[in-house]
């Protein structure tokens, strides 16, 4: 036992001296072979840290061949050199091929910086919902329509991606649709996954569009793994729909000359047939019901005496405030009036 020690320690401490040295140093290709391996193995992390890392490195040991075959004539050199070169050259290929793979069409690259971006959606997660659409565009040419009223059935979701949709009911316009929103995101939340139904409304192109669709079922079947995703789109569509709402009540706006307030129940019927329906008698009703009774003879008050100038300026005369529909117009059942009982 001790003698196998005393070789080893022979062997590592006292081992064979040169017998002499190299006069001349070796040639320029040997010194850049080490100058190209000292700066890869500075690289960096991420990708672009393992293409520098790997180039260089490659490079090095390309230039290692060629000193062990020019110089060094070494065939062991020249057999490892080789290897770790190929190492280099397979790893910079298979980075290639993950960052061409990992690339996304252009319009799915704006939609992702444009959308998803500033909610700091992943990027891994934002590849599973365009898989879901397989990553195809659709276009629609001027005055094509996407949906007829009462025809066409619900079974997709849609993303316009640029252009115009006007959307209309009955022949009437209710709202234009704008790029980046849903085009069919009230048709979507009105339905369970087992529900079927058709569109309530027409939706046209009013310039040329393109848009992405997702499958219903697909989609739904997303949905139901990733409960991440199905977050996302839950504020995705309710931010959309509160939009269209929003748009509905400026049309309500221009309509009467009155801001409706969103949150009104039944205000379905502003827009219904029943409000365009009422005629000029009604409208003269209205009128007369509005119109304040005027006080009698018995009932006026005695003229008051002007202020003294020292109290002050006079009052600004009130505002006359605006007439607004009828209670019944906005769903409301009419209220009786309360009449003032005799002494």
């Amino acid at each position: 036992m001790s003698a196998n020690s005393h070789a080893v320690s022979q062997l590592l401490w006292q081992g064979p001296m040169c017998v002499g040295w190299k006069r001349d140093l070796e040639g320029a290709v040997y010194h850049l072979a080490n100058c190209l391996l000292l700066l890869g193995f500075m690289g960096g992390s991420g990708v672009y840290g393992c293409f520098y890392l790997f180039g260089f490195l490659g490079t090095g040991y390309v230039c290692c061949v060629m000193w062990g075959w020019f110089d060094a004539c070494g065939l062991d050199i020249i057999l490892w050199s080789f290897l770790l070169a190929m190492a280099c050259l397979l790893q910079l290929a298979y980075l290639i091929y993950r960052l061409r793979r990992n690339t996304l069409p252009e319009e799915f690259e704006v939609l992702y910086k444009t959308l998803c971006l500033p909610l700091q959606v992943p990027l891994q997660v934002y590849k599973e919902i365009v898989h879901c659409c397989e990553e195809q565009v659709l276009t629609l040419a001027t005055e094509q329509t996407y949906a007829v009223e009462g025809e066409t059935p619900i079974n997709r979701l849609s993303l316009l991606l640029s252009g115009r949709v006007r959307v209309s009911q009955d022949g009437q316009f209710l709202h234009y649709i704008f790029p980046y929103q849903f085009m069919d995101s009230p048709e979507w939340e009105s339905l369970q996954p087992s529900e079927e139904g058709v569109f309530q409304v027409t939706l046209t192109a009013e310039t040329p569009c393109s848009y992405i669709s997702w499958p219903r079922k697909s989609l739904h079947l997303l949905l139901t793994k990733e409960r991440y995703i199905s977050h996302l789109f839950s504020a995705l569509l309710g931010y959309d729909i509160s939009e269209k709402l929003y748009a509905l009540n400026d049309k309500l706006f221009a309509k009467f000359g009155l801001c409706f307030d969103i949150r009104l129940p039944s205000l379905y019927h502003v827009l219904g047939p029943a409000a365009s329906d009422t005629g000029p008698e009604s409208e003269k009703d209205d009128e007369e019901a509005r119109e304040p009774a005027m006080p009698t003879s018995a009932q006026q008050t005695p003229p008051r005496s002007p202020l003294p100038a020292s109290a002050g300026p006079p009052a600004p005369p009130s505002r006359a405030r605006m007439s607004r529909p009828d209670s019944g117009l906005l769903g409301f059942p009419p209220q009786p009036s309360c009449t003032a009982v005799p002494a």
